[in-house]
């Protein structure tokens, strides 16, 4: 009754209000009700992994057991060290549960040796067999015989990294885990985070792997420190070193080995499919719930695909998905009332933690008289409103075809006659900024970005639609079918998709606005196949097909719908030299030349996108 009385006063107080107190108070608050203790728990090959548990002093009932494993650390390290917070956010604290945080293989305080994405081992001959699932498996077994005060059941959840270590830990899993959140997890890295369909992220492999990659010596309990920028202009940081080889000679130095790898596996070769956890995501039988956001700019991918890959391959399994419209892990760190310019009208980050994520773990570990979840509950921006479907993408969406026309017009009519183009120049020299604002990183707005500083360059393409006549509602996945050719024998293509504001008037806040709702980019010399690169041949028509991942927008009256086309994404986007080189990421300076680049949009090479459309709601 206490605890039902404190979730209770818990879920009364406006989580803004929880939020603001001093971080020290919360903490007072775990110290004086719960009790930590530090174990190194031995895995089946004798290694043993630094794991801490935080018991409720409360021992009048049984809890569930709440997992997150993490190559992130598991600070703060000793008995006496208390954190900010617990679990996945502040309303777990005092709705009681044994919160257990372990560091993975190799990663600070835990033994052996880390392994970046470790693959997954499918036929384990024997205990030196192991990977992220057995070593997930192991952690279950021993909590569950060692741990007091918990009522059979266990749950995990984590973001990111952690995303991939909750997907690895429900194949093949322990019985006791009964519910796992997969949020925004990594499910194939060559199109998460650093790879996006064979091109290289190069401002947030940077910054990510400077941060996260270095190598360890021994365990340990400290941090790296940041990272450090000789200029906070990254768009002339990385243009000034002038290859991929420079950018390690000057700025990496050797120091991070799994650069040095990627460096050596430009194309999906083993290195890279052995390390896609989504074939493996069979025998799944937790509740599983798959969290991502619609602006994630590291593993967007990876949600959707994830959630995908459980459905398809474990039929009937309790698989459900939620998006919001947040950046990467935005849902458990911010009141997500805004991403840069782009306005949600509600604090939807405090909704989802109240509403969605805390009643999930509450019904499935602890038996609370919660409604099930629906199949997929996801946010429609330009609405802004929470809406839930039986399905994803939704049953009834009817399938629409965009076609590039002359003067940059936008619409369903086939073009006609001979093949037409629309041309540019792309200078290595000058690529595209990726965003106005100028930063060494990857600044987590851009998915929001106004766009209207690219759409003024002579090197991107603009279509636009007429202004919508009445509300559409997209919903789903964006196919590109993109006919292009070039005069050099390499290029990288990105396809932008915009909402763009009508001008001033009452019914524009923002006029003119093109905000950016997705974005995607291709590296051309893939566009038949991702382990064997082609060059193009100059002047000649090549087909890529791109797929920009999903949304769920509503484009409102007045609104139009805008494509831009462009070669260079710059220094989100490493340069694409433009000259076939057979490791890119060694191109030389003299190997970066001007190109020009046709996009046709007639007869059998006509351009398109082709997307689905929800009946308006009323």
């Amino acid at each position: 009754m206490r605890r039902l009385l404190a979730v209770a006063i818990l879920l009364a107080l406006p989580l803004a209000t929880l939020r603001a107190q001093e971080p020290s108070q919360l903490e007072s608050y775990i110290r004086l009700h719960y009790t930590k203790q530090e174990h190194m728990v031995p895995m089946r090959d004798g290694v043993k992994l630094f794991t801490a548990v935080y018991l409720p002093k409360d021992t009048t009932i049984k809890y569930p057991i709440l997992m997150r494993r993490t190559p992130y650390s598991s600070m703060p390290y000793g008995v006496d060290k208390y954190p900010q917070t617990l679990g996945p956010s502040e309303l777990f604290v005092k709705a009681g549960y044994i919160f257990v945080s372990q560091d993975v293989r190799g990663r600070f305080m835990s033994e052996g040796t880390f392994e970046q994405v470790r693959p997954h081992v499918t036929n384990k001959s024997g205990p030196k067999d192991i990977d992220e699932s057995s070593d997930t498996y192991d952690t279950v077994e021993w909590l569950i015989k060692n741990v007091p005060g918990h009522n059979g059941r266990v749950g995990m959840y984590g973001i990111s990294y952690p995303g991939f270590y909750c997907s690895a830990g429900m194949i093949d899993h322990h019985p006791a885990l009964v519910a796992v959140s997969p949020q925004a997890p990594v499910g194939d890295w060559y199109f998460d985070d650093f790879l996006h369909n064979g091109a290289f992220f190069l401002s947030h492999a940077y910054r990510w792997l400077m941060a996260n990659a270095a190598e360890r010596k021994t365990p340990t309990s400290e941090k790296p420190p940041p990272v450090t920028y000789p200029t906070t202009d990254g768009y002339q940081l990385f243009l000034s070193a002038g290859s991929m080889e420079a950018v390690n000679k000057q700025f990496i130095q050797d120091k991070v080995p799994f650069w040095n790898e990627m460096m050596q596996h430009p194309n999906r070769d083993e290195f890279w499919q052995k390390r896609a956890i989504l074939p493996h995501l069979k025998k799944v039988s937790p509740a599983v719930m798959v969290v991502g956001g619609w602006y994630d700019a590291e593993d967007l991918y990876g949600t959707f695909k994830t959630y995908h890959a459980v459905e398809k391959q474990n039929p009937g399994v309790n698989n459900v998905l939620v998006v919001g419209p947040w950046h990467h892990g935005g849902w458990s760190s911010i009141e997500g009332e805004k991403l840069g310019s782009a306005q949600f009208g509600s604090k939807t980050s405090v909704f989802y933690r109240a509403e969605i994520e805390l009643p999930f773990f509450e019904k499935y570990l602890k038996d609370e008289k919660r409604p099930a979840p629906a199949e997929a509950t996801v946010f429609e921006t330009g609405s802004n409103n929470w809406r839930t479907f039986d399905a994803w993408p939704p049953k009834d969406v009817q399938s629409k075809q965009l076609f590039l026309h002359e003067g940059g017009k936008l619409d369903s009519t086939r073009p006609s006659g001979a093949a037409a183009f629309d041309e540019f120049v792309s200078d290595p020299a000058k690529p595209v900024p990726f965003s106005e604002k100028i930063t060494p990183s990857m600044a987590i707005e851009y998915m929001t970005d106004d766009q209207r500083f690219a759409a003024r360059r002579p090197d991107v393409l603009v279509y636009q639609t007429a202004a919508f006549e009445d509300d559409t509602v997209v919903a789903g996945p964006l196919d590109v079918d993109l006919w292009v050719s070039t005069t050099g024998t390499d290029a990288d293509f990105i396809v932008k998709l915009i909402d763009v504001f009508p001008d001033s008037s009452e019914a524009a806040a923002q006029p003119n606005y093109q905000m950016l709702l997705r974005s995607e980019v291709f590296r051309g010399r893939y566009r038949n196949s991702f382990e064997k690169p082609e060059a193009f041949v100059p002047g000649q028509p090549a087909r890529i097909r791109l797929e920009l991942l999903d949304v769920l927008h509503r484009f409102q009256k007045g609104h139009r719908l805008m494509l831009h086309i462009q070669s260079t994404w710059f220094p989100l986007v490493d340069r694409n030299p433009q000259k076939f080189v057979p490791n890119i990421y060694f191109a030389k300076p003299e190997d970066y030349q001007k190109a020009t680049h046709r996009v046709y949009r007639g007869g059998e090479q006509a351009t398109s996108v082709k997307f689905g459309v929800l009946p308006a709601a009323k």
